[in-house]
């Protein structure tokens, strides 16, 4: 990660070039276009803002390897659901573009990735922190992570106790991983949480399935380590989506059973309780 790395100064100048790009946001259906330093140039994000002045928690949430929008240029229903949802219950929502920013789409069939959730994106997600972090209506220290597949799979890198932030502000306050890939940091010997994290699966997942993260969380809990799993009996991926027809998809680079097809698609009994779990979490001390 040293080569993602900024300077305070450097990073400051970027943040305060962040917020200039920020007045010229536009709002559409409830959110705001808005336009972020990362280290490799600016991200474009969407933004979901509560009514009132603040200061207000915030959720970074980090899309997965579909992206943040439909082919139709409009933000994906899973996306929209949760930015209105959280605003709702007092929370700010930024949501970093990280492969329409880099002129890419899907990333899902695609084997080797140029926007990694261990590297690219963690770094995307430390950015969105500092951008949030120098708004008056935001409270620094009330930051979460919130994301889905790919995007759950960089929160666990992300709040790895050797990925500390190198710069003076708070760290996140906590993360939610739906449906991460968690092989790669259960593989990894050195994985350890400094944030407590949630990670939400369903048993029947058949593209990031759910006994990785169990032997995860089990020795991270056997070391004291605040991780909790939920695994949902029936649920697949894409359990928490708000209308998704459970269907076969055949286009994704990596499955569990080495096919390239994973079943997929929303369970409402999870989803509900899902949505009780998160904002309860949020919420917490």
């Amino acid at each position: 990660m040293s080569s993602l790395v900024m300077s305070s100064p450097a990073r400051l100048a970027l943040v305060l070039i962040g917020l200039a790009l920020t007045t010229h946001a536009v709002s559409a259906g409830g959110f705001e276009r808005v336009r972020m330093p990362s280290y490799d140039g600016d991200l474009d994000a969407v933004l979901y803002r509560p009514q009132g002045p603040g200061p207000f928690p915030a959720v970074v949430a980090l899309h997965g390897c579909g992206g943040l929008w439909r082919d139709n240029g409009k933000l994906s229903l899973r996306h929209s659901d949760w930015g209105e949802r959280l605003a709702a219950e007092g929370f700010a929502v930024l949501m970093p573009d990280s492969y329409g920013s880099r002129k890419l789409g899907s990333q899902c069939g695609v084997k080797e990735l140029t926007v990694r959730a261990s590297r690219e994106r963690v770094a995307d997600a430390a950015a969105a922190r500092t951008w949030l972090q120098a708004r008056t209506d935001i409270r620094p220290d009330r930051i979460a992570l919130l994301g889905w597949s790919g995007g759950g799979s960089t929160i666990l890198a992300a709040i790895r106790k050797d990925r500390r932030p190198a710069d003076k502000g708070p760290d996140f306050a906590r993360g939610i991983a739906f449906y991460p890939g968690c092989r790669t940091q259960l593989e990894s010997s050195s994985f350890e949480a400094r944030l407590p994290l949630m990670i939400l699966m369903g048993d029947l997942d058949d593209w990031t399935p759910a006994a990785p993260c169990s032997y995860l969380a089990k020795a991270a809990q056997d070391r004291g380590e605040a991780i909790d799993l939920v695994v949902y009996p029936g649920a697949l991926h894409d359990f928490d989506h708000p209308r998704r027809e459970v269907k076969e998809r055949s286009d994704i680079a990596y499955s569990a059973t080495g096919t390239g097809k994973a079943t997929v698609g929303t369970n409402p009994a999870a989803r509900d309780d899902a949505i009780a779990r998160v904002k309860a979490f949020l919420k917490g001390p």
